[in-house]
C-alpha cells in the first residue's frame, strides 16, 4: 500500500513536472516569433531617406505641411527631407546628385535641365500666379495698372522694390518682366536681398517696399504683412511648377515614386484641397497631364 502510494506520488511530480516545462517551452516558442514577427515588423516600414530639392515660395506657402504627410502615408518606405532655396540653386543640386527629385518653378530653365541629361523627365504638376504688393499708400501709383506699366512706374518714382535676387523662379520671372518693361533696374531704390520668398515679403512690409511674389505665399503669410495686392491678372504673371526626377540620384526608385504620385488623381486632390478651408480658395491648381 506504502508503495503504491509512493509510486503515485512519484507519478503526479513527473505529471507536474512535464507540465511546467511544457509551459516554459510554449512560452518561449511564443517570444521567439514574437521577436521574430517584431524585427520583421520594422524591417517592413524602414523608410529610406528621400531628398527633395524644391523653391522657399512652395515651403512658405505651408504647401509641403500637408504634401509630404500625404505623401509618406501612401509611401511609408520613404522619408522625404525638403531641401528648400531658389530654382537655381536646387537645379545645381540635382546636376551635383545632391537631390533625388526637384519641384521647381522656372520652365525653360528646368526643359533645358532635362535635355542636358540631368534629369529623366520633366512634368506639369501644378500653377498660380505671381502678383506684385506693396504699402497700401502706393506712392508710385501702380494699382491696378497692367505689371510692364507699374514696374515702369515704379522706376520712375525711384520706389524701393526688393528683388529676390537669388536667380530663383521668381527672380527669374522677375527679370523677365523688367526685360519686357525695357528696363535695367539699378540704384539705391532697387534691393537685391539674396532671400527666399518669405523673407523678401517681410523686408519689403518693413522697408515698406513693392515685390513681385507667388500668391500662395503672399495669402500664407499675409496677416503678418503690412502689404497689400496692387498688381495681378496679367498673362504673364502666371506661374508653372514641375517635377523631375534626377538621373542617377541616389534614391532613383524614390524620385520616380515621388513624381508618379503628384501627378497622380491622389496627389492632385491633396493639391487641389490646399488653402480652400482656410484662404476660401486653392493655393495652387493641380494641372497635371
Amino acid at each position: 500500500m506504502i508503495d503504491r502510494l509512493r509510486g503515485s506520488a512519484v507519478l503526479r511530480s513527473l505529471v507536474v513536472m512535464l507540465a511546467f516545462a511544457l509551459v516554459f517551452s510554449l512560452a518561449g516558442c511564443e517570444e521567439e516569433v514574437t521577436v521574430e514577427e517584431t524585427a520583421e515588423a520594422e524591417e517592413a516600414v524602414e523608410a529610406t531617406d528621400l531628398i527633395l530639392a524644391s523653391t522657399t515660395s512652395t515651403q512658405d506657402s505651408g504647401l509641403f505641411d500637408v504634401l509630404i504627410p500625404a505623401f509618406e502615408e501612401a509611401h511609408p518606405e520613404y522619408k522625404v527631407e525638403v531641401i528648400a532655396v531658389g530654382t537655381g540653386e536646387a537645379l545645381e543640386l540635382g546636376k551635383n546628385k545632391d537631390a533625388d527629385v526637384l519641384l521647381v518653378h522656372a520652365k525653360a530653365k528646368e526643359e533645358a535641365f532635362v535635355a542636358d541629361g540631368y534629369g529623366t523627365e520633366r512634368q506639369d504638376v501644378m500653377y498660380n500666379d505671381f502678383i506684385i504688393v506693396g504699402p497700401a499708400a502706393d506712392p508710385a501709383g501702380v494699382k491696378g495698372l497692367p505689371v510692364v506699366d507699374a514696374l515702369k512706374k515704379i522706376s520712375e518714382a525711384g520706389a524701393t522694390f526688393v528683388s529676390r535676387g537669388d536667380e530663383s523662379g521668381t527672380h527669374t520671372a522677375e527679370k523677365n518682366l523688367w526685360t519686357k518693361a525695357a528696363i535695367t533696374p539699378a540704384g539705391d531704390w532697387y534691393m537685391s536681398a539674396g532671400q527666399g520668398m518669405g523673407d523678401c515679403l517681410k523686408i519689403a512690409s518693413e522697408t515698406p517696399g513693392y515685390v513681385l511674389t507667388d500668391r500662395a505665399t503672399y495669402l500664407n503669410l499675409e496677416d503678418t504683412l503690412a502689404l497689400e495686392i496692387l498688381v495681378e491678372g496679367d498673362a504673364s504673371l502666371f506661374n508653372q511648377y514641375g517635377v523631375i526626377p534626377v538621373t542617377d540620384a541616389s534614391n532613383m526608385e524614390g524620385a520616380q515614386a515621388f513624381a508618379d504620385w503628384i501627378v497622380s488623381e491622389e496627389g492632385q486632390a491633396v493639391i487641389a484641397d490646399y488653402g480652400v478651408e482656410e484662404f476660401g480658395e486653392p493655393l495652387f491648381f493641380p494641372n497635371a497631364q
